[in-house]
């Protein structure tokens, strides 16, 4: 296994760790997100610092970033873009002008506070990695990854992101509070930062991105492992064969894109530990993630306030490795 690239992308999780302090778990499952080519969904409360490690990320990957503000007024077209016309050397023609979505990173801020159709409008994108308007489809960059925040308190007048939507995030980010250590790091960062340009950040080039998914997509996974991923899955659509709480707190299990994103991350996660072998470690490492929003909770569960990571605790304690 070459280490040119796995010291490229180990630089990238440090300088993003300096800047986003007390949240590795957050700069580890973002890279794993990135290697495995796919989209995350990032909730947490107000001041986490979830706008923040994404400006980072691409910063450090030289990458564009697009912002859509999620509003209720927003429109399709004000994400994907739309044709307009334009003089032509004195002729009217229609010009297509790309929408923000058109960018190598795209923080969807705020995304459940835009109705279901703009929501609807970034389906194409993120599963097609293309666009189509007027009937015209128009590709997306070869680096392209949808990176949604919301707000887990404000509900009133927002718009749940529906199941289909919610299953094509590859991962979940549950963003906490940092610790006490960590707030006092943060304060003094920010008045370090106070009236100075941002620091400089070393970039590394996208091509150790490319290369790190082509090692990551040929990487093989035991059959005993495989088997592991699959029965956790299946957990969660059988739960009554595993224990009478997990079957009385499941309401839908996951679908089979969970078996599918559980099986990339988990080959992503073993190549960041430096292994071209996957371990049952690697799974539990990033079932969480994986699984969080792929399964509907049942009213008891709800009314017990029990949550998905604790149904994926128990999921994991009485699923074995076969």
């Amino acid at each position: 296994m070459s280490t040119e690239h796995l010291n490229a992308i180990e630089s990238m999780m440090q300088q993003m760790a300096r800047s986003v302090i007390g949240q590795e778990e957050v700069v580890r499952t973002l890279t794993l997100a990135l290697l495995c080519n796919g989209n995350v969904l990032l909730e947490g409360l107000p001041g986490t610092a979830k706008t923040r490690s994404i400006k980072t990320l691409s910063r450090v990957l030289t990458a564009k970033l697009g912002r859509i503000q999620f509003t209720p007024d927003l429109l399709p077209s004000d994400v994907t873009g739309n044709e307009i016309y334009q003089d032509n050397h004195g002729k009217s023609e229609l010009q297509f002008q790309p929408g923000p979505i058109f960018s190598e990173l795209v923080l969807a801020d705020e995304i459940n506070r835009a109705p279901a159709k703009v929501q609807s409008a970034l389906l194409e994108a993120m599963e097609e990695r293309q666009v189509t308007v007027a009937g015209k489809t128009y590709p997306l960059p070869a680096l392209f990854m949808v990176l949604a925040t919301q707000n887990p308190i404000e509900q009133e007048g927002t718009y749940p992101l529906p199941e289909a939507q919610m299953d094509r995030f590859l991962m979940k980010i549950t963003v906490d509070y940092p610790q006490t250590d960590a707030e006092l790091a943060i304060v003094k960062l920010l008045q370090a930062e106070e009236g100075q340009q941002e620091d400089e950040l070393t970039s590394i080039t996208q091509d150790h991105i490319f290369a790190a998914r082509d090692v990551i997509q040929q990487m093989q996974i035991s059959p005993p492992v495989e088997q592991y991923i699959v029965d956790l899955v299946m957990a969660t659509r059988q739960p009554g064969n595993y224990s009478t709480d997990l079957d009385n707190w499941i309401d839908t299990g996951s679908s089979p894109r969970a078996s599918i994103a559980l099986h990339r991350c988990s080959r992503a996660s073993a190549w960041l530990a430096g292994r071209d072998h996957v371990l049952p470690e690697d799974v539990t490492s990033v079932v969480h993630s994986v699984l969080r929003h792929r399964m509907i909770l049942s009213y008891d569960a709800i009314a017990d306030n029990v949550s998905p990571d604790q149904v994926i605790d128990e999921l994991v304690k009485l699923v074995a490795v076969a």
